[in-house]
């Protein structure tokens, strides 16, 4: 079989970045919850209902950019109103995600259904434990790219026989992963939450080709997350994501900067925050981040600066994201709205 050139650039600088290229991917992971993991649905204990969306556009200057979407939305089903240390509720949730890459626009489209089971064990202690399912489309078109055969000794000729394919070509499949996180919250300035999931956990088969058997590796994914009142207008919060997947690893480091803006002082104020932070991708690429929080509507925009072998050939110039989040109450009568021992940070 021969190769084509598109896809084998692709695939060297993915090798180049150690990151898996078979899955969806965000810096702003902390952004997309249910990607993270699944046992992230509807982990909202001062609100209701969430919906988002992510954009990624990488690698702009190169022959071969990502461009990366995302949207998503989360609800919070049931719970126990009357007992304030032992709330356990469901969550329900929905994903889409498209990726489309290079010449052949090598497209990648992911419908997603997530359910998640919150118990509230103690006053300071939570396990929450999830479940997706997917739907993965991938699709390439042929007929935007060149191969060995169309070379006539002085350029690519694309009037002459590809030897390969023609059009539009898709293949599709079904993956399932769990998660598990646990949080602990042992006073009302600190919370920690450690969470684990397993992409691809049945092993699902990808290939353009029927007699090619591309099995999917596992993915594991890691997320340790501390948020910590530092004052009563500072929020700090680390965090540390890794995933690993058929020998290609990815592990990020680094902290957000919340300062409230509001007179929290007021009658009902809607609360403004300012989001500051850096992040490393580890032998890849440093990140920054700034975005503000208006009452339950958060933006987010990152910077990757590649720091790794690529960056000669992109002029350190990594990807581009934002994220857009809005949480919300789905009870009009606030005086029958549950409550959790969760801590609160405005």
């Amino acid at each position: 079989m021969k190769r084509i050139t598109g896809l084998m650039m692709i695939w060297v600088m993915m090798q180049q970045l150690q990151a898996s290229g078979q899955s969806i991917h965000f810096t702003q992971y902390y952004n997309a919850p249910m990607l993270l993991n699944p046992a992230n649905t509807a982990l909202m204990p001062d609100n209701d209902f969430r919906v988002g969306m992510n954009y990624r556009n990488q690698w702009a200057v190169i022959p071969v950019p990502y461009t990366t979407f995302s949207a998503f939305g989360d609800i919070k089903l049931g719970g126990n109103k009357d007992n304030e240390n032992h709330n356990n509720w469901l969550g329900v949730g929905f994903g889409f995600f498209n990726d489309k890459a290079g010449d052949g626009n090598l497209s990648l489209t992911q419908l997603q259904g997530d359910i998640a089971y919150h118990l509230q064990l103690s006053s300071t202690f939570m396990l929450s434990m999830g479940f997706a399912g997917s739907y993965v489309q991938r699709s390439v078109n042929y007929d935007n790219l060149t191969f060995d055969a169309q070379w006539d000794g002085m350029t690519f000729n694309t009037n002459l026989t590809n030897g390969e394919k023609v059009g539009v070509i898709k293949t599709s499949y079904y993956k399932m992963a769990p998660g598990i996180n646990f949080a602990y919250y042992p006073n009302e300035n600190l919370y920690i939450k450690l969470g684990g999931s397993l992409d691809n956990i049945n092993r699902p088969t990808e290939s353009f080709y029927k007699s090619s058997k591309n099995t999917l590796g596992y993915r594991p994914i890691g997320n340790l997350d501390v948020i910590y009142k530092a004052g009563p207008v500072l929020i700090i919060n680390p965090s540390a994501y890794y995933t690993t997947q058929s020998g290609a690893s990815e592990m990020v480091v680094g902290a957000q900067f919340r300062t409230i803006l509001t007179n929290t002082r007021q009658i009902n104020p809607v609360i403004t925050q300012l989001i500051l932070g850096i992040y490393d991708r580890l032998n890849d690429a440093a990140i920054g981040i700034a975005g503000v929080q208006v009452g339950g509507l958060q933006f987010v925009a990152s910077y990757d600066l590649t720091m790794s072998a690529l960056a000669p050939y992109n002029a350190t110039y990594g990807a581009l994201e934002f994220s857009l989040i809005y949480q919300g109450k789905y009870y009009k009568n606030q005086g029958i709205k549950k409550t959790y021992s969760c801590p609160r940070f405005f």
